[in-house]
Parts: C-alpha cells; sequence; structure tokens
C-alpha cells in the first residue's frame, strides 16, 4: 500500500490480524502534532492504529521501492518472447524474510491458542 493509499484506506474498515508485540516510540513534537491533527480528521481511528497503518504503508512502499538486479536465470518470458531474469536484489531476500517471519508468528499464535 502507498503512503497516498491511506486516506482511501482509512475510509474503509481495516481488516487483518495483528501480532501481540507492542511497540514503544517517541515521537518529535511535529510528528506529534501532526498525528494529532490526523486524529481529529479520522476520529474513528485511535493514534496507535493511524501509526501501525503509516508503518505498514510505509513498509509496503519501501519493498517495492528496492532496486531490481538481474540475475543470471530466466524466470519467465514477456508478452513478447523477451526474457525476463530473476531479481537477485533485496526485493527477494525482503519477502523471503517476511515470509519466514510470518510463518514464526502463526506458530506463536497457534502456541497461545493452544
Amino acid at each position: 500500500m502507498k503512503i497516498k493509499d491511506l486516506v482511501k484506506y482509512w475510509d474503509k474498515h481495516a481488516r487483518g490480524r495483528l501480532t501481540r508485540d507492542a511497540y514503544y516510540m517517541a515521537l518529535s513534537d511535529q510528528h506529534h502534532h501532526r498525528l494529532e491533527k490526523l486524529s481529529t480528521l479520522y476520529p474513528m481511528k485511535s493514534s496507535q492504529d493511524l501509526v501501525r497503518d503509516l508503518i505498514s504503508a510505509a513498509l509496503d512502499e519501501l519493498e517495492t521501492s528496492f532496486p531490481y538486479e538481474q540475475g543470471s536465470k530466466v524466470v519467465a518470458f514477456d508478452e513478447d518472447g523477451f526474457e525476463i531474469y530473476e531479481d537477485k536484489g533485496l526485493t527477494p531476500k525482503f519477502v523471503s524474510l517476511s515470509q519466514k517471519h510470518i510463518q514464526r508468528l502463526k506458530s506463536r499464535q497457534i502456541e497461545s491458542v493452544a
């Protein structure tokens, strides 16, 4: 999700799973005031919800901003028949680490239910 898409997202009901992990941070006065203004615009969203959504959007945008590094392996062909090479940059590493982390979180959730 892009930062610019957050307004549309906030106008709808959010769905998804939340982890039990909590993060605490101190904001600069400037960012604290901006968050307060945003909370006024969206009174049905808590400040924590807004911060969580902003961080989620920033992480999604960060992932899509990683530069493509062409690998040597052909993984597909485009509609014109040209070869598409694997990405050996940060994106596949980030995705792999994300999947491992998600699996770890899921197993922790299952353990806590049992």
